[in-house]
């Protein structure tokens, strides 16, 4: 009995609808830069910003399939995971492998430094961003730099992301991309069930994440 298997809700509504809108908006803010419309590729930076902050916080307060202290491991273990990346095996993981942790919180650390860092920055639609006015010329200068050396590392690490999820598909047989669309996996019974937090959690934290948002952003 202990062999059977079961669907599991390991991922949950607020985790899997921000992964998205995250995606959505990044790929909206590529096409917002490419044809100047700096108006709206701000805006979408103000809304990225505010998930960001979400994801954060629902990182500490969330589902414990999202929150940090369950998925991030010791470098080493991540490095002992990948030793066993050729390994065609079922998928047992309730949340993300140690190394797909690593990767989640790379991704959040570069995706908030480049809205942070595209509150500082100039262009031809508006003198200055909204934090401009905060930092020297020269800092802001640095910064406005770094916005676009950031988003090259960015879209290197979501291409590596891509792949991974890829090479896992077809050379472990796991499909990593299902379960964040529909929430579930197939599991042995014997493997617990993750603790799923509720919405009225999530909306209050969002509201909340929302609001900081637009303060930072209007600062000026």
């Amino acid at each position: 009995m202990s062999n059977a298997a079961r669907v599991v809700l390991v991922w949950d509504v607020p985790v899997r609808l921000v992964h998205w809108l995250i995606v959505t908006l990044v790929a909206a803010a590529y096409v917002t830069w490419r044809l100047n419309w700096m108006v709206w590729h701000g805006r979408i930076g103000d809304v990225l910003l505010a998930l960001l902050l979400f994801r954060l916080l629902w990182g500490f307060f969330g589902s414990e399939t999202a929150r940090f202290s369950r998925f991030l491991t010791s470098p080493r273990t991540a490095l002992e995971h990948l030793k066993y990346a050729l390994l065609r095996e079922p998928d047992h993981q309730v949340g993300h492998n140690p190394a797909g942790g690593w990767m989640v919180v790379f991704l959040l650390v570069l995706l908030l430094g480049e809205t942070l860092t595209g509150l500082y920055v100039a262009n031809d639609i508006a003198d200055v961003g909204p934090l401009t006015g905060f930092v020297p010329a020269p800092a802001a200068n640095a910064i406005e730099a770094s916005h676009a050396i950031l988003w090259d590392v960015l879209l290197a690490a979501i291409v590596l992301h891509v792949l991974a999820i890829a090479g896992y598909a077809a050379i472990k047989g796991q499909n990593l991309l299902r379960p964040m669309i529909i929430g579930s996996k197939v599991l042995p019974a014997s493997v617990a069930a993750p603790r799923i937090a509720g919405p009225v959690r999530a909306v209050l934290l969002l509201a909340g994440c929302a609001a900081a948002a637009a303060l930072v952003v209007n600062l000026v």
